[in-house]
């Protein structure tokens, strides 16, 4: 929301009370605590009070809370935080003019009149809450807002908020964070995430899950300003000073991404939305179809119509199609399938789930105390209770017999429509619920999956989200049209959600409104592939590729089988998002942050820390993209390219896309294609890219349960380049450059197109390869 009417004046009906000194401090509970008035000491009466307390949950990270008219109820709900397992005691320095307390490499300056806050990082300010920068704004009609604004420094870059599908870049957004059901093509969004962090190496999230309004360089076009219509105003500063150690400091505060199984890294097939489907349909035409063209398939997804029409949802199979659902279910595993089925936590009134849970309290209410309907997508739906323990416990029996039955996950759709004016069993706050309602839905689902299936073998396919919910993966990008455009859209919006904290996510491949002309589905199931999560889905047609045309076919079977043979290495990759909170698919500057041209880069992007992926958007192969510096090496050709500026590829055929390996890497890739699981330590070849002189680099490969990580490190010094094992795997090395080998101990080794190719006949010991010329 603005205020001002620029720098002088305030808009019609605002005004403004700014604290302009500290007339109190003291330290209590490890935290400093203010007390910052309006007024100065020799004015009496009629002061606004501000209190201001200042603390530290782990090193790096200063939390401000401001709060006004502290006589107010503390609204629930709020975020789930670990802000207490490695909270730090305060140092308190003082002087006459300023008070100080560091955090790590973090350190907060208050001045005490007139009040400003800044934060430093070795003497250098990292962001500052400037004179007059916080206040309250009285605006007529609206009541009272809190108000934040932090400094930005020239040229610094924002990034984050949620799931967006505008520019990456945030600078000059006016940015609501209100969970809307929209499309990718405006402004709004599925998953909105109070949190940014900018290319200067710091982040700012906002504990808060209500409506919350951000002006990123457009009130003031040298700062981000956030204001809430609560009386407390609840924010962390987290310095880096790297974007990925941002990244890293903020999902230990909000939580990790589980584990999704290995399966899951396949490809999905689904039945589309609103298409008519039975067990024949789905067996003979769909999946056999896919066996035919040799095109593996890993998971079987059914949509909305598994269920009977205006029943949703009621959890029953519709019995005229699916006479035998759990042998049904079966004869899909016996072919090696995984199944999803579609949900979400709306119950129509014709759904036979609807009389127990009215009955029993389980939806929410309005505020006449009946159950909330409206007719919104299926007729008078009730919406699910979550903050009733006796509602969740309902809602997940619904969901095991499913499980018993024989589905493995589901795909969480919808929890955005949520009203503000509801009532809540646990008395939660209807207008902060808006958006953490999707927290509690998915998390329900989520540790259901844990409970039947185990940690690190249950996903979701889930569309809505706020703060901490990439601990309950997979996310997609939303209904996204089938244009160039739109690709374009939601691949800006992943990267955004990648921004803030999403570690796995996926898309609709072929785009989900309409169906795309055979070029755009090429085109777009080359991007497809090379995503952390792979799904075949639309609304009103199947996504087969033999109905958009026969190279349609040999596009998804080339980029399905490139997929399957990437697995050790993307398996390493989430393994990483797992432990580190870094997401599989990576806007440019989280790699690269000290390159100026990466921090505009939003049509590309790297697939882990190794790979460069840069997607067509067009029919006729035109593309350009930019390698940072060093020499990248061309997946598919092995061209070596010197990086450090643009360039242009024209005339692409549908087998390509520009996929580049990072200098210095150390690739794994498997030598199976049919299938998404398989023991990705056995029959691995080893790929080094542009080794420099005194590297060393490393790569672990766990098993495909996520188990016994088998490592390997490669280590080069002047000519001599030596491999090493913690297993007992046989791997194969390719060494690119043009090199001869003098000779090889404990292995032997051939000429390769690429390279040398080393076959490791005893990974117990070292592998050493002596070269004769030095790969260049």
């Amino acid at each position: 929301m603005k205020f001002s009417h620029g720098v002088w004046t305030m808009r019609e009906g605002v005004s403004a009370i700014y604290p302009e000194r500290v007339a109190d401090h003291r330290m209590a509970d490890g935290a400093l605590e203010l007390t910052c008035l309006n007024r100065g000491p020799e004015e009496k009466l009629n002061a606004y009070a501000l209190s201001v307390r200042l603390s530290s949950p782990m090193p790096d990270v200063v939390r401000v809370r401001v709060s006004h008219r502290q006589g107010a109820m503390r609204r629930r709900p709020s975020f789930v935080l670990n802000d207490q397992a490695n909270a730090l005691p305060i140092a308190l320095s003082e002087t006459e003019s300023e008070l100080s307390l560091s955090s790590g490499q973090l350190t907060a300056k208050i001045a005490r009149r007139p009040f400003e806050l800044t934060f430093c990082h070795e003497g250098r300010t990292v962001t500052r809450s400037a004179q007059r920068a916080l206040g309250v704004m009285k605006v007529a009609g609206s009541g009272e807002y809190l108000m934040q604004r932090l400094s930005l420094g020239v040229g610094e870059c924002v990034y984050g908020l949620g799931e967006r599908f505008g520019p990456l870049l945030r600078n000059g957004q006016s940015v609501p964070i209100w969970n809307e059901d929209p499309g990718t093509a405006t402004d709004l969004a599925y998953k909105n995430v109070p949190f940014y962090l900018t290319s200067a190496g710091y982040g700012v999230f906002v504990a808060s899950p209500g409506r919350l309004e951000f002006e990123v360089g457009t009130e003031r076009t040298a700062a981000v300003q956030f204001s809430s219509a609560e009386n407390e105003l609840d924010y962390f500063v987290i310095f880096g000073p790297t974007p990925r150690e941002v990244l890293e400091k903020y999902t230990r505060l909000t939580g990790r991404a589980a584990l999704p199984p290995s399966w899951s890294f396949g490809l999905w097939l689904s039945t589309s939305f609103l298409t008519d489907y039975d067990e024949r349909i789905v067996t003979e035409e769909l999946l056999q179809g896919m066996v035919a063209r040799d095109i593996p398939v890993s998971v079987f997804h059914y949509d909305c119509a598994w269920m009977r029409e205006h029943h949703w949802c009621d959890f029953q199979w519709d019995p005229d199609k699916f006479p035998d659902p759990p042998g049904m279910l079966r004869r899909l595993h016996e072919r090696g399938l995984r199944v999803s089925v579609w949900i979400n936590p709306y119950v129509s009134e014709l759904s036979s789930l609807f009389a127990e849970g009215r009955d029993r309290g389980f939806f929410l209410k309005n505020r006449k105390g009946e159950v909330y309907q409206r007719d919104d997508w299926q007729p008078g739906i009730a919406l699910v209770d979550f903050t009733n323990p006796d509602a969740v416990s309902w809602y997940q029996g619904a969901l095991r017999r499913l499980l018993e039955m024989g589905v493995d996950c589901f795909k969480t759709d919808f929890g955005e429509r949520i009203p503000d004016d509801a009532v809540y069993f646990d008395g939660s706050d209807p207008e902060r619920m808006h958006n953490f309602y999707p927290y509690l839905y998915n998390e329900a689902v989520f540790s259901l999956l844990e409970q039947f299936h185990g940690k690190g073998k249950a996903v979701v396919f889930a569309r809505s989200a706020t703060a901490g919910s990439q601990k309950f993966p997979v996310h997609w990008g939303g209904d996204c049209d089938s244009t160039f455009e739109s690709m374009a859209e939601t691949l800006r919006g992943g990267l955004s959600y990648a921004m803030s904290g999403g570690a796995f996510w996926s898309h609709d491949i072929g785009g989900f409104s309409g169906t795309a002309p055979p070029a755009l589905y090429k085109r777009w199931v080359a991007f497809g592939l090379l995503s952390s999560h792979s799904r075949l889905h639309g609304s009103t047609s199947y996504r087969v590729p033999w109905s958009f045309d026969e190279e349609s076919v040999d596009v998804l079977r080339f980029f399905t089988h490139l997929k399957h043979r990437l697995m050790p290495y993307l398996w390493s990759c989430a393994h990483e998002a797992y432990t580190t909170g870094m997401p599989m698919m990576r806007a440019m500057v989280l790699e690269f942050p000290d390159d100026p041209a990466c921090r505009y880069l939003d049509r590309q992007y790297m697939l882990g820390g190794e790979l460069l992926v840069a997607p067509i958007f067009n029919e006729e192969g035109s593309v350009d993209y930019y390698l940072p510096h060093g020499t990248w090496t061309d997946f598919f050709t092995g061209r070596r390219i010197e990086g450090g500026r643009f360039f242009q590829e024209r005339g692409a055929d549908f087998l390509r896309i520009p996929l580049f390996v990072r200098p210095g890497t150390l690739l794994a890739v498997g030598l199976r294609h049919d299938c998404a699981v398989y023991d990705y330590r056995r029959g691995v070849m080893l790929h080094a890219f542009e080794l420099v002189d005194g590297s060393r680099r490393s790569i672990a490969i766990p098993d495909s349960e996520g188990q016994n990580p088998l490592s390997f490190h490669c280590q080069r010094d002047g000519a001599r380049i030596v491999l090493s094992s913690s297993g007992d795997n046989a791997p194969r090395i390719l060494l690119h450059g043009d090199s001869e080998h003098e000779r090889v101990v404990n292995g032997s080794v051939e000429r390769h197109p690429d390279g040398l190719l080393v076959s490791w006949t005893d990974p117990a010991l070292p592998l050493e390869i002596v070269l004769a010329n030095s790969p260049s």
